[in-house]
């Protein structure tokens, strides 16, 4: 049975934004309904040395945009990380799933021994398309979706785990 790494990436991104701009929701009306200051939640950090709430979402994004570029071999969208209000997290979501769904299935099905090379300031991982997405991009982006919802938990936001699940169908 051939792997089909569109089925593996895009949807299985795509469920992940859903759930998170459901939880952000959340977070808004927890935070008018409670007289909390948006900020106080956009800023928020499980620990210091980690990004804050907006930053979680703009690593999930990243995470997502730059799998599907990769495995696709086209150019991802530029997106310069100045979302500072839920409304701009909501179109930094929205603008990265319109960009997943541009992708077309073709190029992405099929690649999973295509090279992909992930470069970083200090050095460059190389992998096969699909050791790289199950590897490491579903793993990072699960990572940031995970810490967003647990920095929203840590204040009192009140998601459960179907939240985050985002829902059964």
């Amino acid at each position: 049975m051939a792997t089909h790494l569109h089925d593996l990436s895009v949807p299985v991104f795509l469920r992940g934004f859903k759930a998170m701009a459901a939880f952000l929701e959340k977070a808004r009306a927890h935070a008018d309904e409670h007289g909390i200051a948006h900020d106080d939640l956009l800023s928020a950090r499980l620990y210091e040395d980690m990004a804050p709430l907006t930053g979680q979402i703009q690593r999930a994004s990243d995470s997502a945009k730059f799998a599907a570029s990769r495995l696709a071999g086209i150019e991802p969208p530029a997106m310069p990380d100045t979302e500072a209000s839920f409304d701009d997290l909501q179109a930094r979501i929205a603008a990265t799933v319109a960009f997943l769904n541009s992708v077309p299935r073709e190029a992405i099905d099929g690649r999973e021994d295509a090279d992909v090379e992930l470069k970083t300031p200090s050095r460059s991982f190389h992998f096969k398309g699909r050791d790289y997405l199950l590897g490491f991009a579903l793993p990072n982006f699960y990572f940031h979706v995970t810490t967003a919802y647990g920095i929203l938990r840590h204040k009192g936001v009140p998601l459960g785990k179907m939240d985050y699940i985002g829902g059964m169908g």
